[in-house]
């Protein structure tokens, strides 16, 4: 079988250029039909002579992710379910913005998000081997790491869908034949940890950003992670501005490690203090995420306890109300309960987030992704 020309990074297209004798900028020629066009034919690379365009085809296909079916929120939300080369199957999911509501320290103001932005939410494995209690990918196990291009191609395959003014309209796995959708934020929240997947995960955000492939700024592309320190310093390193979230959801170890298994290999204080690096030498906010357990991470003392492990760190807190999948044992405390914790968190941090869940009811919301075929 031939390999997927789109799976060459920019540098091994040109080493590939310089194997075939071609000058250097044919190789950003390619990467920018593949990438910042989309194309799938290699007669379309037009600005490349004809014996150039029958070579490639010689040698490589041009890969997509078959996308298996949409299923749409009332909310505007949208979930893709794609099939990998090998039969894994994988999610994401558009989410329109709206809703959210943020209280910041520094202005005292209290705000409620637009509508200016579009998300894409990405996968970089299928399955995830952290078992987190609020997940349902942790019900999968892990399976394999995505590829980087398997990764960005989430984002290339969505971004050829147009929103209609309500929702997609249509759950047919063919692509709009409209202009593609405007997309302005990529968020790395989907299947699987990114920083155990940490080399992958990172050239999939560089395509994503390069002015040459999906050409979205690097201050609107966030990471996640459950937190992986060794994956939290090497991001220090990382030249484009990205940004960096922690799926926290406890202050202590006890309450971490019941929620999230992996705080037992990597317990707060070390987590903190890749943190406190990241900060020191970035100069950059961090957005801390934390899904409210009703009875387990919303008492009065998680209050204090997350005010006093945040301290000095500049930060965000994003709330979000557990989303409940199949079998989960774990229960989403009341409107009531979020918004009290949130005034009490407020303004002992700098900014606090009530996340509105979106898409839950096709199980989109955060943590419900799982990767069913059916």
């Amino acid at each position: 079988m031939k390999p997927d020309l789109r799976s060459l990074t920019l540098v091994e297209l040109q080493s590939e250029s310089a194997a075939l004798s071609w000058p250097r900028y044919a190789a950003d020629q390619v990467f920018t039909w593949l990438w910042q066009k989309g194309v799938d034919d290699f007669g379309a690379m037009t600005n490349l002579s004809k014996e150039r365009r029958a070579l490639l085809a010689e040698r490589y296909t041009i890969g997509r992710l078959e996308l298996l079916r949409t299923q749409n929120d009332d909310d505007g939300t949208t979930k893709f379910t794609f099939k990998l080369a090998d039969g894994n199957i994988i999610e994401s999911v558009l989410i329109p913005s709206g809703g959210d509501i943020t209280r910041s320290s520094s202005t005292g103001i209290v705000s409620q998000a637009g509508s200016d932005r579009t998300t894409v939410c990405v996968s970089t494995q299928v399955g995830c081997r952290l078992g987190c209690g609020f997940c349902y990918t942790a019900t999968l196990g892990f399976k394999r790491d995505l590829a980087w291009h398997e990764i960005a191609s989430q984002v290339l395959s969505v971004r050829s869908f147009v929103p209609r003014p309500s929702s997609f309209a249509s759950s047919s796995p063919s692509p709009s034949p409209l202009a593609p959708s405007p997309i302005s934020n990529v968020v790395f929240m989907g299947m699987g940890e990114p920083f155990l997947n940490y080399d992958a995960t990172i050239e999939a955000a560089k395509t994503i950003n390069a002015e040459n492939g999906l050409g979205i700024g690097a201050r609107r592309i966030t990471i996640s992670t459950a937190g992986i320190p060794d994956g939290i310093r090497a991001f220090i390193q990382v030249e484009q501005q990205f940004r960096l979230a922690l799926s926290l959801n406890a202050s202590d170890d006890e309450t971490r490690s019941r929620l999230m298994p992996v705080n037992k290999l990597h317990p707060l204080k070390e987590v903190m203090a890749a943190v406190r690096e990241y900060t020191a030498a970035k100069g950059k906010r961090v957005t801390f995420e934390y899904v409210l357990v009703d009875g387990v991470n919303n008492r009065d003392k998680d209050v204090h306890q997350l005010a006093a492990l945040l301290k000095g760190i500049p930060c965000k807190v994003n709330l979000i109300p557990l989303n409940p999948y199949p079998g989960c044992e774990l229960k989403a405390p009341s409107d009531q309960s979020v918004h009290a914790f949130a005034k009490k968190l407020w303004p002992l941090v700098p900014a606090v987030t009530v996340r509105r869940s979106k898409g839950a009811r096709i199980l989109a919301g955060c943590g419900q992704l799982a990767g069913l075929s059916e």
